[in-house]
C-alpha cells in the first residue's frame, strides 16, 4: 500500500507540493475536510479519522462506525484498526465532475450506537492525466480564391477536462505561407483559435494544400493534440450564407422523447444556383452533446437524439455552421437549457435502526437515523418527511439530510405491543411524488401494572364441621405486563385471628388462588374470620396488591337440646314435683328449661309430654316447657305421676333429648313425705323395649336358620330319590296324589315316615310295612300303595314297571 508521500513521487510531485496538497482541517460545523489528487490507485492512504474525531482506535468497533455515500460508487474504505481512510477505487476527476472547477466526494461517518453523524468531503485535486483533444482528427475548408485578406475561418475546438494550468493554454499552427492563427477569449475565460488569412489565394496556383492545428496544455510534461486541416481553395463565391440570427437559445423538458425537434436552424444566400445550397454542420460540439443532438444538414432541425437528465447536465453549448455549394459560410450560437421535472421520487435509506425498546423508554430516545434524497432541483427536491400524528413518535432534523426518528410520548406495551412506523418522504414538486418505508418496532414490556382483583373485598360462607381440605373460595387476579411480570402468586399475609394462627384453619393455592380449609370449622367457635389475600407478580422489582375476604361461617344442626332443669341427680335418683290436690286445671307445676348451642332454626326448641302415667292429667307448653294441670285430680289418679318430657330443635334433621320428670299429688309438703317412701323408682321403658326388640331379633333368626335346614334335606331327598328310581322300577299305586307337595321340585310324604322295604323283580305291587300309629296323617299298616310321579313321562314310567334283577333299596324319611 503506498503512503501519500510514495503516491505523490509516483506522480511526479516533490513530497513538499504533496504536503500541502494532501491536508487536513476541521470546520465549525463538524465536517472533517480532505484533499487527495485524482488518478489515486486503490489503498491509497486519504487521512486518519480515528485521530481527527478524537477517537480511540478500540471505540470503532464498539461504536459500529461505518461509512454511508449516497452515491452509486463507494470509494473509500475506513479500516477500523488503524482508523485510517483509504480509496477504494481509482479516482477520475474527469470522470466524476467533468467541467467542475472544484470537484468534491462527500459522504457521512455514522456512529451507530449514539447516533453521532459526520460529514466527511474530500476535494480531488486536479493533475495533468488528459491531453487536449479535437472531435475529429481531419478538418476540411473551402475557401474561395475572392476571399480577401484578414478573413477569419473558425477551426476546431479542442477539448481538455483538466482545470488551470493542465488545461488548455493554447494553439499553434505549421508553417504556410497564407494562414496565421488569431487567438480569441471567450467571456468565461477559454481561449480559442480562428485561422486568420494574410494574403490572397490563387486556385490556379495551389488548389488545395494541408496544415496541422496543434493545441497544448500547460502540465509537466506538455501534452498535445492535433488536427489536420486540408485547405480547398474554390472559385468566386460572393455572397455568403447568413443565419436569421447569431444565437439560439431554447429550453427542454428533461422528460422529452426522443426524436423531438429542438429547434430549427435558419439561414439564407443571396447567390443563384448551386452557391444558394446550404449545409448546416456542428463545429463546435462536445462528444456527449454529440451523442444527444442531431443537426439535419438539409433542413437545419435539430433533434433529440438521446435521453436528457437535468441532474445530469443543465444545459448544452454548440456552435452551427451554414455553408453554401461555393463553400462561404456564416455561424452561430446555439444554447439548449434542460429544464428540471420532478422525476425522481424521494429516497429514504435507514442508516442505523433500533427494532425493540422498551415501554419506559423516555420521549427523546432515538429509534432509527434516516438519510432523505432527491436527485432533483428545487423546488422539486425540497423533501418534507413526516410519520402518522395518531403514533407517538417523531422525526427531527439531525444533520444536512439526516432525520432521527425519536419517541415523543410514553410508550404503553399493554395497549400498543408493537408498531409499524410508516415514515412518508414527499418533494415539493408538481404533481409531488413521495415514498413510504415502514419500520417495524416492538415494545418490550416492564413490570408496570400491580396484579388487580376485580372486587375490593370478598365474603364467602363455609358450612360448619367442613371437611378437611375442602375448597373453601376462589380468587383471581388479572395482571395486563407480560410473561414473568404477569406471573401472579397468591398468598394470605394477616396470620393470626382470635389469637388463632389462621394458617392452622386456612391454606391459598399460591398459583390457582383456591382457598382452602386445613380443618374443621365450628360455627360455636367461630362466627366469622377476616383475612388478607395479596396477590404479587414476578417482575424485578414484583408489584403486589391486597384485598379483604371476610368468611362467614353457617351454622349446621349439629347439637342437641340440653335441658338444664330439672337435672338429673349424679345417684341417678329422680326429681320431685309437688301438685296439691286441690290444684285447679293450668296450675303451674314445674317448667323444664333447655338450651341449644346452635343458632336460628336450629337452636328454635319446642316441647311435648312423650309419655304420663295419666294423659290427659298434664299438659306442656309447646315453646315455654311449662307443665301446667289439664283438669281437676281425681280420687282414682295415682299419687306418683311420671312424665318424660322431649325436647327437639328445629334443625333438619332435628335432634332431641328427653327428661323423666316425677310430680306426687300432695297437699303438703309433709304428706308428700310420707308418701315418697312408698313410691319405687320406675322402670324404664326404654329398657324394657330393647329387651324386646333384642328377643324378637333371636326368634327370626332361629326360624330363618331352621327354614335353610329344612330346604337343604330336601334337596338331600330329592337327589336319593332319583338314584333309586335309576336303579329298579317302583310302583307307587293306591296313594292320593294330595299326599305329596312339591318344594323345589322334590316330592314328599306330609307327616310320615318310610321304613325299610323290600322290592322284587317278580311282583308288579310292592308291600310296604307301617308301624301303628294315632295319627290321621299316616298310612295303614300293609297298605299296598302304587304311587306315580306325574312330573315322569310314560316311558320313565315302564322303567319302573320293567324286569330286572332284584334290588334291595332302603329309605328313612322323616318330615
Amino acid at each position: 500500500m503506498l503512503s501519500a508521500v510514495d503516491a505523490c513521487w509516483a506522480l511526479g510531485r516533490p513530497p513538499v507540493f504533496c504536503l500541502i496538497f494532501v491536508s487536513v482541517w476541521r470546520v465549525v460545523t463538524g465536517q472533517i475536510h480532505y484533499s487527495i489528487p485524482e488518478e489515486t490507485e486503490k489503498g491509497y492512504l486519504v487521512g486518519n479519522v480515528a485521530r481527527d474525531l478524537k477517537m480511540e482506535i478500540k471505540e470503532l468497533s464498539h461504536h459500529g462506525v461505518h461509512i454511508f455515500s449516497s452515491g452509486r460508487t463507494q470509494y473509500f474504505v475506513l479500516n477500523y484498526k488503524n482508523g485510517h481512510l483509504y480509496t477504494t477505487e481509482r479516482i477520475d476527476r474527469e470522470e466524476i465532475c467533468g467541467w467542475m472547477e472544484k470537484c468534491f466526494l462527500d459522504f457521512e461517518i455514522i456512529i451507530g450506537d449514539s447516533m453521532k453523524v459526520y460529514g466527511v468531503r474530500v476535494e480531488i485535486t486536479d493533475i495533468n492525466d488528459n491531453a487536449p483533444r479535437f472531435h475529429s482528427e481531419k478538418m476540411e475548408l473551402k475557401i474561395s480564391e475572392l476571399t480577401p485578406p484578414g478573413s477569419l475561418f473558425p477551426l476546431y475546438e479542442a477539448q481538455d477536462p483538466d482545470l488551470e494550468n493542465n488545461s488548455l493554454q493554447g494553439y499553434g499552427l505549421s508553417s504556410n505561407t497564407y494562414f496565421s492563427l488569431n487567438m480569441q477569449t471567450t467571456v468565461d475565460g477559454r481561449q480559442y483559435a480562428e485561422l486568420l488569412l494574410e494574403k490572397p489565394m490563387d486556385h490556379e496556383e495551389e488548389a488545395d494544400f494541408n496544415l496541422v492545428l496543434t493545441a497544448y496544455d500547460g502540465g509537466n510534461p506538455v501534452r498535445t493534440g492535433t488536427v489536420q486541416i486540408q485547405v480547398i481553395v474554390l472559385d468566386a463565391n460572393d455572397n455568403p450564407p447568413v443565419f436569421s440570427q447569431h444565437l439560439y437559445e431554447v429550453s427542454v423538458r428533461e422528460d422529452v422523447s426522443i426524436g423531438t425537434m429542438v429547434v430549427t436552424l435558419k439561414a439564407t444566400d443571396l447567390d443563384e444556383g448551386i452557391n444558394k445550397e446550404v449545409k448546416y454542420s456542428f463545429i463546435k460540439i462536445t462528444t456527449k452533446a454529440s451523442q444527444i443532438f442531431h443537426l439535419d444538414s438539409n433542413t437545419g432541425e435539430i433533434t433529440l437524439a438521446g435521453n436528457l437528465d437535468y441532474e445530469d447536465c443543465t444545459q448544452y453549448e454548440m456552435e452551427a455552421q451554414v455553408h453554401d455549394g461555393g463553400e462561404l459560410f456564416d455561424k452561430s450560437k446555439v444554447v439548449i437549457f434542460v429544464t428540471d421535472v420532478n422525476d425522481n421520487a424521494p429516497e429514504v435509506i435507514i442508516t442505523s435502526v433500533i427494532n425493540m425498546v422498551p415501554e419506559n423508554s423516555p420521549p427523546g430516545t432515538a429509534i432509527a437515523l434516516l438519510n432523505v434524497q432527491d436527485q432533483d432541483s428545487a423546488p422539486n427536491a425540497e423533501v418534507v418527511c413526516s410519520v402518522p400524528s395518531n403514533l407517538p413518535f417523531q422525526l427531527t432534523k439531525s444533520y444536512g439530510s439526516y432525520y432521527s426518528l425519536v419517541i415523543n410520548r410514553a410508550l404503553d406495551r399493554e395497549k400498543v405491543t408493537a408498531y409499524n412506523i410508516t415514515i412518508t418522504a414527499t418533494d415539493h414538486g408538481t404533481p409531488s411524488l413521495s415514498t413510504s418505508i415502514i419500520i417495524p418496532l416492538q415494545i418490550l414490556d416492564t413490570n408496570d401494572n400491580p396484579p388487580l382483583f376485580p372486587q375490593p373485598s370478598y365474603i364467602s360462607y363455609l358450612m360448619e364441621n367442613n371437611q378437611r381440605g375442602a375448597s373453601v373460595f376462589s380468587l383471581k387476579a388479572s395482571d395486563p405486563d407480560w410473561a414473568e411480570n404477569s406471573r401472579i402468586t397468591y398468598s394470605i399475609v394477616k396470620n393470626q385471628v382470635d389469637n388463632f394462627l389462621l394458617p392452622s384453619f386456612l391454606s391459598i393455592n399460591s398459583e390457582s388462588g383456591i382457598i382452602y380449609a386445613l380443618s374443621s370449622i365450628d360455627y360455636e367457635e367461630f362466627r366469622e374470620i377476616n383475612f388478607l389475600v395479596k396477590a404479587q407478580d414476578g417482575g424485578s422489582p414484583p408489584l403486589s396488591s391486597n384485598v379483604s375476604v371476610t368468611l362467614f361461617i353457617l351454622d349446621e344442626n349439629d347439637n342437641s337440646p340440653q335441658i338444664l332443669y330439672p337435672s338429673t341427680p349424679n345417684d341417678g335418683s329422680t326429681g320431685l314435683e309437688l301438685a296439691p290436690h286441690s290444684s285447679e286445671p293450668g296450675y303451674l307445676v314445674m317448667k323444664v328449661v333447655a338450651v341449644d348451642a346452635d343458632s336460628a332454626q336450629n337452636g328454635w326448641l319446642s316441647y311435648q309430654l312423650l309419655k304420663a302415667t295419666e294423659p290427659g292429667l298434664f299438659s306442656i307448653g309447646l315453646h315455654t316447657g311449662e307443665i301446667r294441670t289439664a283438669r281437676f285430680f281425681l280420687d282414682k289418679d295415682a299419687l306418683k305421676q311420671s312424665l318424660v318430657v322431649l325436647v327437639k330443635d328445629n334443625g333438619q334433621p332435628c335432634l332431641s333429648a328427653s327428661v323423666t320428670v316425677m310430680v306426687v299429688l300432695a297437699n303438703s309438703i309433709s304428706e308428700s313425705l310420707s308418701d315418697i317412701s312408698s313410691i319405687s323408682a320406675p322402670a324404664d321403658p326404654q329398657l324394657n323395649l330393647t329387651f324386646y326388640l333384642v328377643v324378637a331379633v333371636a326368634f327370626v333368626s332361629c326360624l330363618f336358620f331352621v327354614f335353610l335346614l329344612a330346604l337343604l334335606a330336601l334337596r338331600l331327598h330329592r337327589w336319593r330319590s332319583s338314584q333309586l328310581c335309576d336303579s329298579g322300577s317302583v310302583n307307587f299305586s293306591g296313594v292320593p296324589v294330595s299326599q305329596f307337595v312339591g318344594i323345589s321340585g322334590v316330592q314328599a310324604f306330609l307327616h310320615s315316615y318310610c321304613h325299610d322295604f323290600s322290592l322284587t323283580a317278580d311282583s308288579r305291587k310292592s308291600n310296604f310295612d307301617f308301624p301303628k300309629g294315632t295319627s290321621s296323617d299316616t298310612l295303614p299298616i300293609q297298605q299296598t300303595c302304587e304311587i306315580r310321579d306325574p312330573f315322569l313321562s310314560a316311558e320313565d314310567t315302564e322303567s319302573f314297571n320293567g324286569d330286572s334283577a332284584s334290588n334291595q333299596v332302603s329309605y328313612l324319611c322323616q318330615f
